[in-house]
């Protein structure tokens, strides 16, 4: 992931990070990254690691790299909520994890900040040692995904930022500023009172190299809510975070951006439509099928909003032990191997250089 969010950086978009629970999921962001001809981050919660197994998840994957070989893509572990938890999706092949220290262990209790440098530290030295990304958060979102999530927002101090991200050495920082996991994200349109867009400029400036992430990123399109309700559903009335001001963040330092909640407003109200109009239909393909393309619609519409379209041709993939060379020269001494634990399956990286 971090060779795309550098690319990002100088080409100055961003990149969608898009969770996925399933198949119809994968070929739905896969579909649109090639149609847009993007570079793609797809994601997956411990929720979604538990759903669909981590074999299942690496395979399609796999499939995934084979099918679409022009394609660069990342598989991130989002939110993790210990350094076990992390080291055990490396060790399943994910090619870069979040450690969310913001919380406890429990993924529900808010930490402190010593606290949060040290697993993230942890998990940082373990991950570089094998050529795997590293994402850090400080602060809290509001709302709870997944099981995972305080439930209440605590934005992140800039000052704070530059003593995280020089302690740690991560790759990425998620940062906080006042947006929800979730569909229920604001209950008016978000102004600067409950959007903290400033935050984002101020962190800017102060870590200029740092690649900033947007989480809770869903804009919760209206249409889509729309739909979900005119067939059957019961959506309260919400507002998601404007895409206007996700292009605002990615002109100050924003380069991944995490959308969940569209895809699943996408897929719920296809599914509904058809199962309404046709309450004789049992074949999940009748549902599935345009599920997945109003999805894929919500993927390549964000592929294009965020910039990232047109740019899967920028690099060449790394491989993780190029990458663990890279991480060793900026550290300018040898990295540890990870002891204990194998070398993380490169297989989507080598398979998409073979490809080439």
């Amino acid at each position: 992931m971090r060779q795309l969010l550098d690319e990002a950086a100088f080409g100055g978009y961003g990149v969608g990070a898009f969770n996925v629970n399933n198949m119809e999921q994968i070929q739905a962001v896969m579909e649109a990254a090639e149609e847009t001809r993007s570079p793609v981050i797809i994601q997956a919660s411990r929720g979604a690691r538990q759903y669909t197994n981590d074999r299942f998840l690496i395979h399609l994957m796999e499939a995934a790299v084979e099918l679409y070989p022009d394609v660069p893509v990342a598989l991130h572990l989002d939110h993790g909520n210990s350094p076990e938890t992390c080291l055990s999706a490396i060790a399943q092949g994910f090619t870069s994890v979040m450690m969310d220290g913001s919380l406890l262990a429990d993924g529900k209790t808010p930490s402190d900040f010593e606290y949060n440098v040290a697993v993230t530290l942890e998990v940082v030295e373990q991950a570089h040692a094998v050529g795997v990304t590293v994402e850090g958060e400080l602060g809290t979102l509001g709302g709870i995904e997944d099981g995972h999530g305080s439930g209440t927002v605590q934005l992140t101090d800039p000052d704070q930022a530059v003593e995280f991200v020089e302690r740690t050495g991560i790759d990425a920082l998620a940062v906080a500023i006042g947006t929800s996991h979730g569909a229920y994200k604001f209950t008016s349109p978000p102004t600067g009172d409950v959007l903290a867009m400033k935050l984002i400029q101020d962190i800017n400036d102060r870590l200029p190299e740092t690649h900033l992430v947007m989480h809770g990123s869903s804009s919760v399109p209206k249409a889509l809510v729309d739909r979900i309700n005119e067939y059957g559903g019961e959506i309260r009335p919400t507002w998601g975070v404007p895409v206007e001001e996700i292009q605002l963040g990615i002109r100050h330092g924003v380069r991944k951006i995490n959308v969940d909640t569209d895809a699943r407003l996408a897929m719920t109200g296809a599914v509904r439509k058809v199962l309404f109009e046709k309450t004789d239909e049992y074949d999940p393909r009748a549902y599935l099928k345009p599920a997945r393309e109003a999805m894929k619609a919500v993927y390549a519409e964000r592929m294009r909003q965020f910039g990232q379209a047109g740019h899967a041709g920028d690099c060449k993939p790394k491989s993780l032990e190029t990458m663990r060379e890279a991480y060793e020269i900026d550290l300018g001494e040898p990295l540890p191997p990870l002891p204990g634990a194998p070398l993380p399956s490169e297989a989507l990286a080598e398979a998409r250089a073979d490809e080439r």
